[in-house]
């Protein structure tokens, strides 16, 4: 019997060696992670609703509302960072949110932040939504423990899994915002944020710049928006790429955005909706489409960016796409709203996802920029006093210089931002150093301010009445105000000293003062209140001269009330201008009544050679200006 070589003892059949790669294969794969999903697909395939949380509880399907599927997935696309959600309420948009959520727990751990409006807000999201879908869903259960337990890495607010942790905040509590990194942001309802998280700035801002040191890292704003000029998710949408989704018409396939002008319906005598009338007119071919077409064109439907080359992920839904709302609910509760104002308000923000624009007494910024006027030198002729405002901000000091001659024609002669902590001394330096300078009139005189209020309202009152008393102590007139809204009173009253610095305090009537600063922006010419504005002031200090209107509102128990609203979030230049008429005030009657005298004396020319005469007021007047930034929606959310 021939005896086998050592090699052919050792060496393995070709049979062998396949079976040993096919068994290690198998190995192999079994041991392998899955393939990772795409949020839609996760969600699909994990999801479950609670009926603790949800109308429809039992599991998630994108396909119920398709437009989700791309919000979804948007937030791991390649080259997008950030995504705006501008919707109608009752759309699904929260369960969008939860589900990104989860996505990223499961499939993706990082370190999440998710922002509520308040503090109160973030505790119910997590005990009423983020709760209920961890315990009914069971890949995420097993990764995160539940609050009750001696786990002390989760909290109602705080929970840890492997790899991350997700936190719930509110906007309004700075310390919340500025703790630690995070890769993934979650802004829920981003226009009931506070404009200022504490004295921090722009909560938005703040949770933003936990994100910077993350290369991959994604944000997500939401929101039904507000009112038009100052909505941070409708400001988000117009600098995105616009996206709005287009459904096809089942008669002529046209592709169109459903818009509430295209829903027809007919009422009886009484004003009572015929819910068999009700359709969706097509905009191509007139056809009289129903709720049950509504379905089948979601499916079909796909969305559409206006500006594709923008990388900036915008979408904008109203209530007709949702599958939660019937076009013919929508027509009734459009028919309940009527006339009143404040349902139509409602209505236009949470059913069609538009803004809402208040309609009252207002001033143009366009009006404005068409008068601005080239002055003959610092202080024109006709000025008879200068007085100081100044606006007190969580990062800055806000100046303007107002010249007042006969019958309170004003001049805005200066404006300047200081900026600083207004915390810090130094910034009160800075504002004396800017108070200290001359300026100079047309007949070659030196003007001084004679009177300074400022802003007490804010984050830094004892700053503001140690900066005034120490003011007042060497001989200047620098009083501390703080805004009231007492209805049908003056401007400003006597004042009171009660504070522990015992500075007068004069607490004002902002109304008052809005309504005649609104007033005298509409006089047609130079003249008795008119209000003069310099060639060098720029649009965003006309927007916010203009960032105000008063509106008739009813108030249960008041009837018709006038109130001011916002137009924009910013309106320093207008309480500049209030405060200003309040210094003027202040200064007194006898001041006022003498503004043509002193304006005739200040008028008389000087030679050039002759020193300037010697004020004996004590506050000098400040000189020069410091352009603002142009507004945008970036910016402000990163001031």
């Amino acid at each position: 019997m021939a005896t086998k070589s050592r090699s052919e003892r050792t060496s393995p059949s070709g049979a062998h060696l396949a079976h040993a790669l096919k068994r290690l294969a198998e190995v192999l794969r079994r041991a392998a992670p899955p393939p990772r999903l795409l949020p839609s697909e996760w969600a699909n395939a994990n999801r479950v609703l609670s009926n603790r949380a949800s109308a429809e509880p039992g599991t998630f399907r994108w396909q119920r509302a398709p437009y989700q599927r791309e919000w979804l997935d948007a937030m791991v696309e390649d080259g997008v960072e950030e995504v705006v959600l501008m919707t109608a309420s009752q759309v699904g948009k929260t369960e969008v949110l939860n589900n990104i959520l989860g996505y990223f727990i499961d499939q993706d751990p990082s370190p999440i932040l998710v922002v509520q409006p308040t503090v109160d807000l973030a505790e119910a999201w997590s005990k009423d939504r983020l709760t209920p879908m961890l315990d009914e869903t069971p890949c995420l259960r097993a990764k995160v423990s539940d609050a009750k337990s001696r786990d002390s890495d989760n909290t109602i607010l705080h929970k840890s899994f492997d790899g991350g942790h997700v936190s719930g905040v509110g906007a309004n509590a700075p310390s919340g915002l500025a703790m630690r990194p995070i890769r993934i942001l979650l802004c829920d309802e981003v226009d009931r944020f506070p404009a200022s998280a504490g004295t921090e700035g722009d909560p938005i801002s703040l949770a933003a710049r936990r994100t910077d040191t993350f290369w991959n890292r994604r944000k997500l704003y939401t929101s039904t928006p507000t009112t038009k000029g100052v909505s941070r998710i409708e400001q988000a949408y117009e600098e995105s790429d616009q996206r709005r989704f287009h459904v096809p018409c089942p008669q002529c396939k046209h592709m169109q955005v459903l818009r509430w002008e295209r829903v027809m319906f007919e009422r009886d005598e009484a004003g009572i909706i015929n819910i068999e009338s009700v359709v969706y007119r097509c905009e191509a071919c007139d056809a009289a489409l129903t709720e049950k077409d509504k379905e089948g064109m979601l499916a079909a439907g796909k969305w559409v960016a206006a500006y594709p080359d923008r990388r900036l992920r915008g979408y904008h839904l109203n209530a007709l796409y949702s599958p939660w709302r019937m076009w013919s609910d929508i027509a009734e509760e459009w028919v309940r709203v009527g006339k009143n104002p404040e349902r139509l308000k409602v209505f236009v923000n949470t059913v069609l996802a538009e803004t809402w624009e208040e309609k009252g007494e207002g001033v143009k910024a366009e009006r404005l920029r068409d008068r601005l006027e080239q002055y003959d030198a610092e202080v024109p002729d006709g000025v008879g006093v200068l007085v100081a405002s100044v606006d007190t901000q969580g990062d800055r000091l806000e100046v303007a210089v107002v010249g007042y001659g006969e019958g309170e024609q004003a001049w805005l002669v200066a404006f300047s931002q200081i900026h600083g902590d207004p915390a810090r001394g130094e910034t009160w330096a800075e504002l004396t150093a800017f108070l200290s300078r001359e300026f100079e009139c047309a007949s070659r005189q030196r003007a001084r301010v004679e009177i300074a209020v400022v802003d007490s309202g804010g984050a830094h009152t004892d700053e503001v009445y140690k900066y005034c008393q120490a003011s007042l102590a060497a001989g200047r007139r620098v009083y501390p105000v703080k805004g009231g809204s007492v209805a049908g009173r003056p401007l400003v009253e006597r004042p009171t000293n009660t504070n522990k610095y015992r500075v007068p305090l004069f607490v004002l009537c902002v109304d008052s003062g809005k309504e005649t600063v609104l007033a005298r922006l509409q006089v047609p010419a130079p003249g008795a209140g008119y209000i003069h504005l310099p060639h060098w002031v720029d649009d965003e200090f006309l927007e916010q001269l203009t960032a105000e209107k008063a509106v008739k509102r009813y108030v249960k128990g008041r009837g018709a009330v006038r109130e001011w609203v916002k137009l924009r979030e910013r309106n320093e230049a207008f309480d500049l201008m209030v405060y200003a008429l309040a210094a003027l005030r202040i200064a007194g009657a006898a001041t006022i009544a003498t503004l043509g005298e002193r304006a005739a004396r200040m008028s008389v020319r000087v030679e050039a050679t002759e020193s300037a005469p010697e004020s004996e007021s004590a506050i000098p007047a400040l000189a020069g200006r410091v352009a603002l930034p142009r507004p945008s929606w970036v910016n402000s959310w990163r001031r």
